[in-house]
């Protein structure tokens, strides 16, 4: 049985243009993604979220992405390693600036969209980003994906000396190797409650899920993620905190 911290994406509002509730996930879940103005969010939707995280006592995470508004993040780009590092130092300051200001720490860092994909699979651009986490703050864990085999990103990351949290995701299919199953393909995203409520729970025993391919697939996670940009995700959010709390696996 594994302990499970439950984290979701937030501040990705921009201007008038409104992304996800926060206001009601924001008390079902520990960790929250605070993204960093590259892929959504600005300076006052960052801060809100930083001070409405602190009044329901969750830790925030650096949120980073590749400079995509118009894609949401989920492109890739071209960028060197060097170019990686950079974006996500300055991702970083600025989420710490807003935390300073609210008196709430920055507590960890999760990639987002195509820079958290392409560093599962890449270690060369993995690298970037621990290089840009150890210039910024050595203290700060990196979130990353589990999947089926996490050997070799563990073998990185004890070589830089770097905190890995890996995760996973309640309403998402997972290939063979334990990678989501992208969003352009039919089920690649879960919206059926019942089944997302049931994924955690399988996660959290450490029971297998059924890849897309038919394999089994067990993957050991130190936190969930869940989303809750409509009123059925809430639902599920809801129902997840119970099932895990039934089982004992979160506070």
């Amino acid at each position: 049985m594994m302990t499970l911290l439950l984290n979701a994406d937030m501040g990705e509002s921009y201007g008038p243009w409104v992304m996800g509730l926060d206001h009601e996930v924001m008390p079902h879940v520990d960790l929250a993604n605070v993204a960093c103005g590259f892929h959504a969010s600005d300076p006052d939707v960052m801060r809100r979220t930083v001070r409405l995280a602190k009044q329901h006592g969750v830790r925030i995470g650096a949120h980073p992405a590749y400079p995509d508004l118009v894609g949401f993040g989920r492109r890739s780009m071209a960028c060197s390693p060097e170019e990686i590092e950079n974006l996500v130092l300055y991702q970083l300051g600025a989420l710490y600036g807003m935390c300073r200001a609210e008196g709430h720490a920055l507590s960890y860092v999760k990639p987002h969209g195509a820079l958290y994909n392409d560093m599962a699979r890449d270690p060369v651009i993995m690298t970037a980003v621990m290089r840009a986490i150890l210039a910024f703050d050595p203290a700060l864990p990196l979130m990353s994906m589990a999947t089926r085999d996490t050997s070799a990103v563990r073998k990185l990351a004890a070589e830089h000396g770097v905190t890995l949290w890996f995760e996973a995701f309640a309403d998402r299919a997972y290939d063979g190797e334990g990678r989501l199953v992208s969003r352009r393909e039919v089920g690649a995203v879960h919206h059926d409650a019942e089944l997302i409520v049931g994924q955690a729970t399988r996660i959290a025993r450490g029971h297998p899920l059924t890849a897309k391919d038919g394999s089994q697939l067990v993957l050991a996670a130190d936190t969930l993620c869940v989303h809750g940009d409509n009123p059925e995700s809430i639902a599920a959010v809801k129902a997840i905190r119970q099932a895990l709390r039934d089982l004992g696996t979160v506070s």
